[in-house]
């Protein structure tokens, strides 16, 4: 079963480029800098990075400190998205949307743009490499103020010749209601950038509500809370609004018990759109074969089920719909040499 699963064409729609760099990659770079890390060898390292210890959302995201401050030059942001890229095609992705807060990389003097140029210029050349298409979804973060939030948006509008392609919410979520950003979220939507926001995580479901009705949000990242409200369930349903699903990184902070109480298993079959997505892979220990062998083995679902899964997940990409018919061909017609 794993083997097909990872010969299926996958896309992968919720991963954070600062939370998927190479644990060898972060020891050159730290070395270039002078900057200590908590452990000297790549898989130490590995298993340092690895969150299995933390107790809520805002631990998970603590360990982000140590990768964001490796991310302040150019050529450490290409490297690591031309490495996400090489990762992905051999895990078998072949959509591949990148998310990152081009403000993090701002501490030195590096500029937004730059920063996206950066990306960029490391998803075109793994792109070219490797042949997964790969796209960025700029963050904006809740703790920030929502100034901030709109000056990423509007750079995020100004880049979309560089590869930009939607636009999202993330970090701790209690207490940061995504509806104080609602201008920036105006702002991106209306140049036509796709809207997803991380809403129903370690916040209950009217955070997904706000997501969706006060930043126009088509797309949840999470969203494990939305089994709270069976009226925003169904409108989540009708709408087609898909969840993106994160099940390793769900365990890790508590925001399920198991990967067994995950509800993706009931939206899937209340016919809510989701797809399997691994939220972070040095963090988590996941790539996106993982997560749909987690999906089989946990909770039940059959290889023509997580093909429907993967479908989804290129149906609801942002980029132009004769791309994604494109992808969703080649899937299909992987599967059909298969059978």
């Amino acid at each position: 079963m794993r083997d097909r699963l990872l010969r299926m064409h996958k896309a992968e729609l919720h991963v954070h480029l600062d939370g998927s760099l190479r644990p060898g990659t972060m020891l050159d770079l730290a070395g270039e800098i002078g900057m200590e890390l908590p452990a000297s060898g790549p898989e130490a390292l590995r298993r340092w990075m690895l969150v299995d210890d933390a107790r809520n959302l805002d631990e998970y995201l603590a360990r982000f400190e140590y990768t964001i401050a490796l991310l302040q030059a150019p050529e450490a942001i290409e490297r690591v998205a031309y490495e996400m890229v090489a990762d992905a095609a051999a895990d078998g992705v072949r959509y591949l949307e990148v998310r990152y807060c081009p403000a993090l990389s701002t501490r030195q003097g590096l500029s937004m743009d730059d920063a996206i140029r950066a990306e960029w210029r490391g998803l075109q050349r793994g792109e070219a490499e490797f042949g997964v298409v790969s796209r960025i979804i700029n963050c904006s973060l809740r703790h920030f103020e929502p100034a901030l939030s709109v000056e990423i948006a509007e750079h995020s509008v100004r880049m979309q010749d560089h590869g930009v392609v939607g636009f999202d919410l993330a970090g701790g979520e209690a207490g940061r209601p995504p509806e104080l950003h609602r201008e920036a979220f105006d702002i991106a939507a209306r140049a036509g950038l796709g809207i997803t926001v991380h809403a129903g995580e370690a916040a209950g479901w009217e955070s997904i509500f706000e997501a969706i009705h006060s930043c126009r949000a088509v797309r949840i990242g999470h969203g494990t809370r939305l089994r709270e409200s069976p009226e925003l369930l169904a409108f989540v349903r009708d709408r087609r609004i898909c969840i993106e699903i994160n099940i390793t990184s769900n365990v890790q902070t508590h925001a399920v018990a198991s990967a067994a109480d995950h509800p993706v298993r009931q939206y899937f079959d209340a016919g809510i759109p989701v797809t399997l997505c691994t939220d972070s892979w040095l963090m988590s220990g996941v790539h996106l074969t993982d997560e749909y062998d987690t999906a089989h083995r946990a909770l039940g679902f059959t290889l023509p089920e997580l093909e429907s899964m993967a479908r989804t997940a290129f149906e609801h990409a942002f980029i132009p719909w004769p791309m994604r018919l494109a992808l969703l061909g080649a899937a299909q017609a992987s599967i059909a040499s298969r059978q």
